[in-house]
């Protein structure tokens, strides 16, 4: 299967329409008062994309409250954790809003690879990412791990590769790990915070012919 792409971060309707038009498979909002790509629920919720796109919110051991606004006023189908959530929390946040549940698992030692275990049956999809310095925040810093620690990793779930991905590694990303689905944010940005629906089109067409190269 081709490698797809969800591209992250998104607040404005131009770099979702650049998003869409060059063929991600999902868009992301992030619900995170401390990140620069925090958005209101409302107004991500006016972010029109086709049924066929996900719409995956991610958040930091969010409580419940949080959890229903931004489900509801986003009209997101997924939830993306990115905090401390245990499996118990995970499992329970999906069956309760009935969305798919992506967990981030922080990488930096081929060790940190086994958390991802823990999560089988409680979530359903795996999201790889580079492990940020203490007392910073959890991902969208641009910061990526050795792709190869994942060579002969045996996933227990479906999963995606974030961290430090740009129009100029995404191919090298692909090859080595065979991602399904490659996760950008801070790789499409002009700055902090700030799409550039140039650059989302630059990585989206990366990311299809590494894929037709591989397949």
């Amino acid at each position: 299967m081709p490698t797809t792409a969800k591209i992250c971060g998104l607040s404005t309707p131009d770099t979702v329409a650049a998003a869409i038009a060059g063929g991600a498979s999902h868009v992301g909002f992030v619900f995170f008062s401390k990140s620069p790509r925090d958005i209101v629920p409302e107004r991500a919720g006016t972010l029109a994309t086709p049924d066929s796109i996900g719409r995956i919110g991610v958040f930091v051991d969010p409580d419940d409250a949080l959890l229903a606004h931004a489900i509801a006023g986003a009209r997101l189908t997924g939830v993306q954790l990115h905090g401390d959530e245990s499996p118990e929390r995970a499992a329970a946040i999906g069956a309760r809003y009935g969305v798919e549940i992506w967990k981030a698992v922080p990488v930096r030692t081929r060790a940190d690879l086994d958390a991802a275990r823990g999560y089988r049956g409680a979530v359903q999809r795996i999201l790889y990412d580079a492990k940020t310095p203490r007392g910073t925040l959890p991902g969208g810093m641009g910061l990526r791990f050795d792709w190869k620690l994942l060579d002969g990793f045996v996933h227990p779930l479906p999963w995606a590769l974030s961290g430090g991905l740009d129009a100029g590694n995404v191919a090298e990303a692909i090859r080595l790990t065979s991602a399904p689905i490659v996760d950008v944010s801070s790789g499409v940005e002009s700055a902090p915070g700030i799409k550039d629906g140039d650059k989302i089109a630059v990585f989206l067409a990366a990311t299809r012919g590494s894929s037709t190269r591989s397949s």
